[in-house]
């Protein structure tokens, strides 16, 4: 076990340097001068060329690169063009809604997929495995956006049980903040629900299949028994590994989400820095997001290899 995980931090450690390194290169190349954009259209010479220096970009890109990665490696993630606030608190600011839009997506998600899933799979080809296999088909196919406005129109416009967009803070109105929650959560859940679905499904099938689960019957063991102790425990493997990777792409921003909702999350923070050509703030996200997919991959590899020794041997 600490074998495998002194491998995955190492795998880790590299693919982050190299995220870092083509996303510097890839940030550079993007064109339009953010010194420019940053002072508007009235500004002297002399005020360009300080706000050049201060931001470094007078510097060869290796130069500019090694101090970015230098200050970063600190904590320090440079100072927005645009808003000239560090880039540390921007991002600190925007994580709260990001991460709550995230866990909430993931738990309605998992409420659908868990239940649908098992039950199709245990009742194939009954009118509940076509239902769930209908649910998932339209879950996977309907574009977030569409669905975001659908539910904005029925929830918020006609009914006005929830906001129509917004993002309250849990320290400000913990019900205010459930109620801006549920509309977004719900877009995001019913997707990620439907890819998750599918996984669930297919693997208890390959679970019921089983050698091992064929013996457990053989044995007397009751229906319930079956599948609790020799079905779900395996077939929900392959799940924490498809639930990790939907996390961390939750995590990493859901744009489209984010600007239906108007929701003040680092996926709406990444969009605004790439139209600004705000360097600095993109390059953290994008370092950021990179982060929370590593750790996210590195915890359900331990986890797997916990939960099946055989991985990790």
């Amino acid at each position: 076990m600490t074998g495998v995980a002194v491998r995955r931090v190492l795998q880790a450690v590299v693919v982050l340097l190299g995220v870092s390194v083509l996303t510097f290169l890839l940030v550079h190349l993007v064109p339009g001068d953010p010194v420019r954009l940053a002072l508007g259209t009235r500004f002297d010479q002399s005020t360009y060329d300080a706000l050049r220096e201060r931001a470094g970009l007078d510097q060869p890109v290796l130069t500019q690169f090694l101090s970015w990665i230098g200050h970063a490696l600190t904590g320090d993630l440079g100072v927005s063009f645009r808003s000239g606030d560090p880039v540390t608190l921007l991002i600190l600011e925007r994580l709260p809604a990001t991460v709550s839009l995230a866990l909430a997506s993931i738990v309605v998600a998992l409420l659908i997929a868990v239940p649908l899933g098992t039950a199709s799979a245990l009742r194939p080809r009954s009118f509940l495995d076509g239902f769930g296999t209908v649910v998932s088909q339209i879950g996977i196919s309907v574009p977030e956006f569409w669905m975001g406005i659908m539910l904005i129109l029925v929830f918020a416009g006609t009914l006005g049980w929830f906001p129509a967009s917004g993002y309250v803070p849990f320290s400000q109105d913990p019900l205010g903040w459930a109620r801006s929650l549920v509309l977004p959560a719900v877009t995001t859940g019913l997707v990620s629900g439907s890819v998750l679905t599918r996984f669930t499904r297919s693997s208890v099938l390959e679970a019921l299949s089983a050698e091992h689960v064929r013996t457990a019957r053989a044995k007397g063991l009751g229906p319930r028994a079956v599948l609790n102790w020799h079905v779900l425990r395996n077939a929900l493997l392959p799940l924490v590994t498809v639930t990790g990777v939907q996390l961390a792409y939750l995590l990493s921003g859901v744009v489209v989400v984010e600007i239906v909702f108007a929701w003040p999350g680092l996926g709406l923070l990444a969009l605004q820095s790439v139209q600004a050509r705000d360097y600095p703030v993109l390059q953290g996200a994008v370092l950021l997001f990179a982060v929370v997919f590593l750790v996210l991959n590195l915890v359900v590899d331990l986890l797997y290899s916990k939960l099946d020794p055989r991985i990790a041997s």
